[in-house]
């Protein structure tokens, strides 16, 4: 080898290169219907992205609505979590049924 450069490693470095510059990561909000990624601001897509994860995690919508709102819901009089993360997700017109799938 002799430290030259081969055509495989030339193209190994393309190949990642092109991965890194289109920055499609394996992501949560990826087969959700409906949801094109791509076309969501970076920060609706991270918090979206992060949403979904604990809502595929928990067992119910209430569950997941108290890990999501754990500071905000000390301050209320009364607490309806299931109700603020359904409304949150039909924004991006998803369901807790279809992230359950």
């Amino acid at each position: 080898d002799n430290g030259r450069i081969t055509v495989e490693t030339v193209d190994d470095e393309i190949a990642r290169l092109r991965y890194s510059w289109n920055d499609h990561r394996p992501s949560a909000l990826d087969g959700l219907p409906g949801i094109d990624a791509t076309a969501l601001d970076l920060f609706d897509r991270m918090q979206l992205e992060n949403v979904v994860a604990i809502c595929r995690q928990a067992k119910t919508l209430s569950d997941a609505g108290r890990q999501l709102f754990n500071v905000s819901r000390q301050g209320k009089a009364t607490v309806n979590d299931a109700d603020r993360l359904r409304k949150y997700l039909a924004r991006f017109g998803l369901t807790w049924d279809v992230l359950q799938n």
